[in-house]
């Protein structure tokens, strides 16, 4: 393991503007990414003035800042693909934004961010499928970079603190939120409906971001001042 690397490099993006930086080796890597097995996870905070505001619907502000943030995260992972590449070793950037859908419309990206930043112990997901940051719980965004660059990884997977709060299940304006508590066997399919989250963003929200961001679940989660279980780590 190369742990003056990930100690650079994780001391690198922090300065860069990440929030948080985690490490791990996804089982199924390999089967997307051959010969890189280890992943980056980059985390970046959403503003909370501008979640506050969100208030049943979602504003052209938030629409702005989700944008500028995954741009931002897209930048530290071509940095954070560079820092590696100079010192010997491949990589390869997972988009913090990028449907691929080319066997028809599915809602994913090449690889779930969440997968690798739970794996990363970085924090856990909620019933409304968000990945919940142990300290900022939803209110932040997500980037994953696969290298073969061997790092330190965690060996435990934080449980869901969700137990039996339901109010993004009850905020949810498209019904898309089943209520079932995330283990990391259940699939997001058996948690939240994506067609019918994107469908009704489209219809109700199109003169925003023509449809394309809603951020009602994540403006009523409680988990946006940290995960009670965890803050005593």
């Amino acid at each position: 393991m190369n742990s003056k690397i990930q100690q650079r490099l994780t001391a690198y993006l922090l300065e860069q503007g990440a929030n948080d930086v985690g490490f791990s080796m996804p089982p199924d890597a390999e089967t997307t990414f051959p010969g890189l097995p280890y992943a980056v996870s980059i985390v970046v905070r959403l503003s909370d003035f501008i979640i506050d505001e969100i208030d049943g619907a979602p504003t052209h502000t938030y629409f702005n800042h989700y944008r500028s943030v995954n741009a931002f995260l897209d930048q530290l992972l071509l940095k954070a693909g560079l820092f590696l590449q100079k010192e010997g070793y491949r990589y390869c950037t997972v988009a913090a934004s990028q449907s691929i859908n080319k066997d028809g419309w599915n809602y994913q990206g090449r690889y779930s961010h969440k997968k690798a930043a739970t794996l990363a112990a970085l924090g856990t997901v909620g019933k409304s499928s968000l990945f919940l940051h142990k300290q900022w719980g939803p209110r932040v965004r997500l980037a994953t970079l696969f290298t073969d660059c061997p790092f330190m990884v965690p060996e435990t997977i934080l449980p869901s603190p969700c137990q039996n709060c339901h109010l993004c299940v009850d905020a949810c304006p498209a019904g898309a939120i089943s209520g079932k508590t995330w283990t990391p066997e259940r699939t997001r399919e058996e948690m939240f409906a994506p067609e019918k989250c994107s469908n009704y963003m489209k219809r109700a929200f199109q003169h925003i971001g023509r449809g394309a961001v809603c951020g009602v679940c994540m403006r009523v989660c409680p988990m946006a001042k940290g995960l009670p279980s965890y803050q005593a780590e």
